[in-house]
């Protein structure tokens, strides 16, 4: 599944959400955090919405090249899917004022910002470590929160990694080639000595090839089409 032998390669990087951590119980985070508001919801009709949501906005968004990436437009953006999930549960009909349903999105976008939802996948420790024996190096280029490093040292992860390129901190998002180049820039790497490993067709697949990276794709969750691997262990053959 590999473009060419991991041999091939001096280093690894990798997208972080849904590639090296999730947050599993994000349906029940979210119900009872809004619960904890008075807005009585079943699990199932928050979960759906929130993946109905993520894939409208997110997998449906299109990067803008002329909009500034950064911690506040990370934000922003969050803040509609979250409106949008509120609207879709009926918090209107529940009498709540732009000012509770404001508040609300705030709290969730700092509570799915900080490292506690968040779990490591189970492959993730074992791989980091097995490529890293080998002698490659490791690194990230994620679109995420600024908050990003201190999860990853929360999850006992960040120091695996150089660099750690985010988008928020850097102000460059997948899947603008860019944030690739600026990589490589850092690592002082050639495109040719790396391997790139996400989830996202456009983001994580096609956009490192246009920097001439080879990447892979990997399926966590069974909605992920095409070819790919689905546990880190198959980037040791």
């Amino acid at each position: 599944m590999l473009p060419k032998p991991i041999e091939a390669y001096k280093a690894v990087f990798f997208d972080v959400g849904d590639t090296l951590m999730t947050i599993p119980a994000s349906r029940i985070i979210m119900q009872q955090f809004l619960a904890s508001r008075s807005l009585h919801r079943g699990e199932e009709q928050v979960g759906d919405l929130f993946t109905e949501a993520f894939r409208l906005f997110y997998y449906g968004k299109q990067l803008d090249p002329f909009e500034a990436c950064t911690p506040e437009s990370d934000r922003a953006f969050w803040m509609k899917i979250y409106h949008y999930i509120l609207e879709k549960l009926g918090v209107h009909e529940e009498d709540w004022t732009e000012d509770q349903i404001h508040e609300c999105c705030h709290g969730l976008y700092d509570l799915f910002t900080g490292p506690e939802p968040y779990q490591l996948f189970e492959d993730v420790q074992e791989s980091i470590a097995a490529l890293k024996d080998r002698g490659l190096r490791l690194g990230i280029i994620s679109n995420f929160a600024a908050t990003l490093p201190d999860i990853l040292e929360h999850k006992g992860i960040l120091h695996h990694f150089d660099p750690v390129i985010v988008s928020t901190l850097v102000g460059l998002e997948k899947p603008d080639p860019a944030i690739f180049h600026l990589a490589l820039e850092r690592s002082g790497l050639s495109a040719a000595d790396v391997l790139y490993v996400g989830d996202h067709d456009l983001n994580d697949i096609w956009a490192p090839n246009q920097a001439g990276i080879d990447a892979v794709k990997i399926k966590r969750y069974d909605y992920h089409s095409g070819i790919g691997i689905h546990s880190l262990r198959e980037l040791l053959g």
